[in-house]
């Protein structure tokens, strides 16, 4: 199944389900891929989370069925997944900018969340350097995290994250058991849970001969893969996520590749992060459609 394809079908899912008690896991299998990758593609298409994006869903429905059907407001509440009036009436408002009940009334103003359909669009004029390589098995020691699937947590989280290992001395111990200095990787696994709600970030070196492990610290061995390696210049966060954008709307539903799902690397060598010209790298496990 292709990109394109898979990620319809999770959205024509979530649409054929929209009243049911959706399970996130249930909509990623749609789709082929883990919950955590499926959140991220999702996010980097959509730019919203899934989350935000059921929730206007459900409430653009309820509103239509509160001014056209004129239905009870408590019914209308249950039958889109809130557990009380209440919660229903302060979703419902910040939304459409009136409560329920004013929705019932001739007149009512409501506002529209359509529904999502994934189409390819041309665009030219953007010029994506990358390469594709076989790479061997390679080991890297690195200081592990959970973090929420949830984007809108794990945006804060993750560069908390990044900030305390500055801080707290991580990055200069990891440099010094590194076998390559070059890059400071930040690796982000996504099904290494059973808990499907979280995944584990790693801040990481490569570290072929590790020996002595520091105490807190973890070996990952990451597989022998074909990758795609981009290049990304800009300062950060806001250059590799304008990347991750590209690389989802543009890059994969367009060429032979897709995602292998396992993890992806950020690679991030010494510089001034936050000037226009520093450069990263991005690299992704892959596979042939």
């Amino acid at each position: 199944m292709n990109w394109i394809n898979g990620i319809q079908n999770a959205l024509d899912y979530i649409e054929n389900h929209i009243t049911d008690k959706l399970d996130y896991s249930e909509i990623a299998e749609q789709a082929y891929c883990s919950v955590f990758y499926f959140q991220r593609i999702f996010n980097a298409l959509c730019g919203m989370t899934i989350g935000e994006y059921i929730r206007n869903r459900r409430l653009t429905l309820a509103g239509s069925e509160l001014s056209s059907l004129k239905s009870k407001v408590i019914d209308v509440a249950f039958k889109y997944g809130y557990e009380s009036p209440e919660s229903f009436t302060r979703a419902f408002t910040k939304f459409h900018g009136i409560t329920p009940s004013e929705a019932r009334l001739n007149g009512s103003e409501l506002k529209s969340f359509s529904r999502l359909s994934v189409k390819i669009i041309m665009k030219g004029g953007n010029t994506m350097n990358y390469r594709i390589v076989e790479k061997q098995a390679f080991k890297v020691l690195g200081k592990t995290e959970t973090h929420s699937i949830d984007e809108s947590q794990n945006k804060n989280t993750i560069p908390n994250f990044w900030d305390k290992a500055h801080r707290t001395g991580v990055i200069e111990t990891l440099l010094k058991k590194a076998s390559d200095k070059t890059y400071v990787f930040g690796i982000c696994r996504g099904n290494t849970h059973t808990n499907k709600e979280v995944f584990d970030y790693s801040i990481a070196v490569e570290c072929n001969e590790c020996t002595e492990i520091p105490k807190g610290y973890n070996v990952i061995e990451i597989p022998a893969r074909t990758w795609i390696i981009t290049e990304c210049m800009g300062a950060m966060p806001e250059a590799i996520q304008k990347l991750w954008h590209e690389l989802c709307t543009e890059f994969f539903p367009t060429s032979e590749y897709k995602p292998t799902y396992e993890m992806d690397i950020e690679a991030y060598p010494s510089g001034n992060m936050t000037s226009p010209d520093y450069t990263c790298q991005i690299w992704i496990p892959i596979e042939k459609n």
